[in-house]
């Protein structure tokens, strides 16, 4: 099983600086909600910036 979590930074538009801090808020937020979630093979959610703006996906896969 593997755990995968995507961000399309090619079509965010955001400089250096604020990746950092958009990729920071991500994994905090989604790290912290994972509890919420079953954790098994097709299992995923959307991930939106501080925006509001979906900018990737976290899937579980049974690879």
């Amino acid at each position: 099983m593997k755990f995968l979590l995507e961000v399309d930074l090619d079509s965010t538009g955001w400089d250096e600086g604020t990746a950092v801090q958009e990729l920071e808020r991500i994994l905090r937020y989604w790290g912290g909600n994972l509890r919420h979630c079953e954790m098994t093979p097709g299992d995923g959610q959307a991930l939106y910036d501080s925006g509001h703006r979906e900018v990737g996906r976290w899937t579980v896969t049974s690879e």
